[in-house]
């Protein structure tokens, strides 16, 4: 099993995030490329992010 690589801070963020582009998205303010925030909201749930393992980041301590 992969390690988490993602803090809850950053969690936070990226679910808020995520929610507001998705209603954007959804409202048609900012076009179909918002349900990209479902990616944010996916990563923020699982606490890893691909390319955080990628360039070696992490923002948690555990």
């Amino acid at each position: 099993m992969s390690e988490l690589n993602v803090g809850n801070i950053d969690r936070v963020l990226r679910i808020l995030i995520g929610l507001t582009l998705i209603v954007l998205a959804a409202r048609g303010a900012i076009g179909s490329w918002g349900y990209i925030g479902l990616v944010a909201i996916l990563t923020g749930l699982v606490a890893r992010c691909p390319l955080y393992q990628l360039l070696h980041i992490r923002t948690t301590s555990r």
